[in-house]
């Protein structure tokens, strides 16, 4: 792989805890550094780190999504 590999995670409300996402993209082997949360309400894409990230991006990164269950 010549790109970077980021992940992205996110909640929808502020209690809501992230620790599983980041821990599952940790295990993955994204890095600390490279990983773009939000927390906020919204059913669309319109999230600060998501835009960031967007903006962040290159040809042949890669970018990891986890989706948690809900438990």
């Amino acid at each position: 792989m010549t790109g970077k590999m980021y992940g992205y995670a996110r909640v929808s409300s502020k209690e809501q805890n992230l620790n599983r996402q980041l821990d599952a993209l940790a295990e993955f082997g994204v890095a600390d550094d490279m990983v773009f949360a939000d927390k906020a309400r919204g059913k669309n894409f319109e999230q600060p780190e998501y835009k960031r990230l967007i903006s962040t991006l290159r040809e042949d990164d890669v970018v990891v999504v986890v989706r948690v269950g809900w438990f």
